[in-house]
């Protein structure tokens, strides 16, 4: 993987929370393109176990657990298994989330909790676990959380509990950046826009809109995004395998945001 050259993660071991489908799958084949061991850490076992199968790995290992972020373990139990499969843990990618669409004036207490159980309070304690392992390791680690321009500006009724979520990434990503610069772990994120995925129409479909109202609304949000189309997984995994790699080492902190310009309409 010389050709990688700082970019490239070869002898490094990599996990993704989520990993087994859309944007979490997509940085899974490039940080095993790029050389990585990587395990996959996603509720959906079967599914991370097919797509194991299907992943290119360029010259690192690819493996899969069944991992419920919101176990008050789920941090130990990653490290478990990087450690039994690997040896250890170079790269942390939290991934996981879901984005369901209801106007505050219809949630419900649970709801907005389930939220910012699994996209915020289970990203910090998996971070802090992982976070532990790399200190302990003394050799330093890349943490790579998976925010959202929904982070820094909303984009549509419906997003308030997510929209609070991602937000607590941003400045999560930022305050654990400061703690964690003095061992050599750099603490990152990605704020993905509009993304292509299995799920993405996962949100509106249960929001009791007609199909003609669901696409109108996606006809209107891409209509925003200046590059004129909604990004792929791919386009995240790229970043993401640059944020895992040397070439991003005095980079901490920092919120990447990928979105084909829509911020900037």
């Amino acid at each position: 993987m010389s050709h990688w050259g700082p970019y490239s993660l070869h002898d490094k071991s990599a996990v993704v929370t989520g990993g087994a489908m859309g944007i979490g799958l997509g940085i899974v084949k490039r940080l095993a393109e790029a050389g990585a061991n990587v395990l996959i850490a996603d509720l959906d076992y079967e599914c991370a176990l097919r797509e194991t199968k299907d992943v290119v790995a360029g010259g690192g290992k690819v493996a899969c657990m069944a991992l419920d972020v919101t176990a008050a373990d789920a941090g130990a139990q990653i490290v478990a298994a990087m450690v039994e499969n690997f040896g250890g843990v170079d790269i942390l990618v939290n991934n996981a989330g879901i984005y369901p669409q209801v106007p505050m004036l219809n949630m419900e207490p649970g709801v907005f909790d389930k939220v910012i159980q699994i996209n915020l309070k289970s990203l910090a304690f998996i971070s802090k676990a992982v976070g532990q392992k790399m200190v302990d390791q003394g050799r330093g680690g890349k943490i790579v959380n998976i925010a959202s321009i929904d982070g820094l500006h909303p984009s549509m009724i419906g997003l308030a509990a997510y929209d609070a979520s991602k937000g607590g990434v941003v400045m999560f990503t930022k305050n654990f950046a400061l703690e964690m610069g003095q061992y050599g772990v750099n603490v990152n994120a990605i704020a993905p826009g509009g993304i292509n995925t299995p799920g993405t129409a996962a949100p509106l479909a249960g929001s009791g809109m007609t199909q003609e109202q669901m696409d109108a609304m996606m006809d209107a949000f891409k209509a925003r995004i200046p590059m004129g189309r909604m990004g792929e997984p791919d386009d995240i995994g790229k970043v993401a395998a640059f944020l895992a790699s040397s070439g991003a080492d005095y980079m901490t902190g920092e919120i990447v945001v990928v979105d084909g310009g829509m911020l900037q309409s």
